[in-house]
C-alpha cells in the first residue's frame, strides 16, 4: 500500500525516547501521527479524534494496554490496533488478540516492520475488489474510488472495518457467509481472536445501512449458519 495519505495513527508509549523516535518514523512516511504517554490520554485522544491505527504499549502507567484496549473496543473505536510488548509470552499475545488486537509487536522492534505492519493491515481492511462501477443493493454503495459508502445518495458514517464489511457483502450477494468467512476477510488467517466479535461488527453495520436495523432487510441473518446480503436459498 503505497498511499498513506491521510492516515492517522497515535502512539501510546509511555517511554519518551521510544514514542518520539516511533512517532518520527512513521511521520517520514506519510503517516499523521500524534502520540501520548498514558492509557487513560489513549482513550481521550482516540475518543476525540478517531485514528485509524493505534499503535498501543502494553506496560503503561495507569491502565495498562489490555485494559486501553478492551476500553476502545467498549467505546466502539474501531481502530486498528497493534500492541507492543517487551513480554514474550504467548499468552500475552493470544490475550491481546482476543480482546480485540489487530497484531502484536515483541520489543525490540524495527520501526520498518511496524510500517510493513501496518500497510499490510490496511491492505486487508481497504476493499481489495476495486471496480469502475458500482455495486449496490437496495440503495446502499460504496464509491472505491474514495472509499466512501452511501445509502439512497446520503452518505453513511462508516470506519475502515466497515467499509471492508459492507464490501465484502455487497461482493457476495445471496451467498452465505459465515462468521469465519467475515472474519477472515477483516483479521486475515492467522489470529487468535474469537469469532464472535462478528456479531458486533455486523449489529454495528446494519445500525447505519439498514432503516430498521431490528428488521433487516439487506443484512441478513442465516439462523444457525452465518449472514448473507440479499436473498438466499437454502
Amino acid at each position: 500500500m503505497n498511499d498513506i495519505s491521510g492516515i492517522s495513527v497515535l502512539v501510546v508509549e509511555d517511554d519518551n525516547t521510544t514514542r518520539h523516535y516511533v512517532v518520527n518514523c512513521l511521520e517520514k512516511v506519510g503517516f499523521e501521527v500524534s502520540g501520548v504517554t498514558t492509557g487513560e490520554e489513549g482513550l481521550a485522544e482516540a475518543k476525540k479524534n478517531r485514528p485509524d491505527v493505534i499503535v498501543l504499549d502494553i506496560i503503561l502507567p495507569g491502565i495498562d494496554g489490555f485494559e486501553t484496549c478492551s476500553r476502545l473496543h467498549d467505546e466502539e473505536i474501531d481502530s486498528i490496533v497493534i500492541m507492543l510488548t517487551a513480554r514474550t509470552e504467548d499468552i500475552d499475545k493470544i490475550h491481546g488478540l482476543e480482546i480485540g488486537a489487530d497484531d502484536y509487536m515483541v520489543k525490540p522492534y524495527n520501526p520498518d516492520e511496524l510500517i510493513a505492519r501496518i500497510k499490510a493491515i490496511l491492505r486487508r481492511w481497504l476493499p481489495s475488489h476495486r471496480s469502475e462501477g458500482v455495486i449496490e443493493y437496495k440503495g446502499v454503495r460504496i464509491d472505491y474510488k474514495h472509499l466512501l459508502a452511501y445509502r439512497d445518495r446520503k452518505e453513511i458514517d462508516l470506519t475502515k472495518r466497515e467499509i471492508t464489511l459492507l464490501s465484502v457483502f455487497l461482493q457476495n450477494q445471496g451467498k452465505l457467509l459465515t462468521r469465519e468467512d467475515l472474519y477472515k476477510s477483516i483479521y486475515g488467517d492467522n489470529h487468535f481472536g474469537t469469532q464472535k466479535v462478528i456479531d458486533v461488527y455486523v449489529k454495528r453495520l446494519r445500525e447505519k445501512v439498514e432503516e430498521e436495523s431490528h428488521n433487516p432487510k439487506i443484512i441478513k441473518t442465516v439462523w444457525g449458519k452465518g449472514y448473507v446480503c440479499g436473498e438466499y436459498e437454502e
